[in-house]
């Protein structure tokens, strides 16, 4: 599951790693690649957590191993809380954190740049984030830009009232967190309550499986195994 303006071509080279050896899906948010934008304006990450349990069912993928990128992140551990018994593993990628920790006038003055000087401000908090890869900082500004301004500032809306302590209580299976420097703070999920294992990536941006493919490959492929060992996955 992609992050903010990302899309399922984000998980292009994880996806060829997979498939010679086990079935492996990634989709399209709302509103974003070529998923349409709801017609409510529904951009809450319960309702994006209600469309990956509407592909999984789709798919009849009764049991697998979410992996969620930054907003994808708290997508997935949504789903894990809502429907634990669905997931044998959760893996999460630079995720989203605990936006009940962040700053009211911080999270307020964020959002209101987004309001009145849309482009500037995304864009600069984008190169803020991306890492030294000057193609995949391309790439991804091309994305951002071909990402509805209506989407992105719904799902800032929606990551800054983040509360990841319902998905935590309620889901207890295997769960590793793959972060970069930044993503180590109190806020973070790998953090919070009991905590749970996490590994630092140095030398990288935000998209961590766009940086560094060939390192999450390796760590996916540690994780799966670990989880194969202990459930069965179908």
């Amino acid at each position: 599951v992609h992050s903010t303006a990302g899309n399922s071509a984000h998980w292009s080279h994880q996806l060829a790693h997979l498939r010679p050896t086990r079935r492996a899906v990634a989709l399209d948010l709302r509103g974003h690649g070529r998923s349409e934008r709801p017609k409510d304006g529904d951009y809450s990450i319960s309702s994006m957590s209600d469309d990956v349990h509407a592909v999984v069912d789709a798919l009849r993928i009764d049991r697998f191993v979410l992996v969620g990128h930054s907003l994808g992140g708290g997508v997935a551990l949504t789903y894990a809380g809502d429907h634990p018994d669905r997931i044998a593993g959760l893996l999460l990628l630079d995720p989203i954190g605990d936006a009940t920790q962040y700053p009211t006038a911080e999270v307020q003055a964020l959002l209101s740049k987004l309001d009145t000087d849309y482009a500037a401000t995304i864009e600069g908090y984008w190169d803020q984030i991306a890492g030294p890869d000057s193609s995949v900082r391309e790439r991804l500004r091309n994305d951002l830009r071909s990402t509805p301004q209506e989407t992105v500032i719904r799902v800032f809306q929606a990551v800054m009232q983040f509360d990841p302590n319902p998905g935590l209580g309620r889901y207890n299976g295997p769960t590793l967190s793959v972060v970069t420097p930044h993503n180590n703070e109190p806020s973070s999920l790998h953090r919070l309550g009991q905590g749970f294992p996490h590994r630092i990536v140095e030398g990288t941006g935000h998209w961590i499986q766009l940086d560094k493919p060939d390192e999450l490959n390796r760590i996916l492929d540690e994780f799966l195994s670990e989880v194969s060992g202990k459930h069965a996955l179908y």
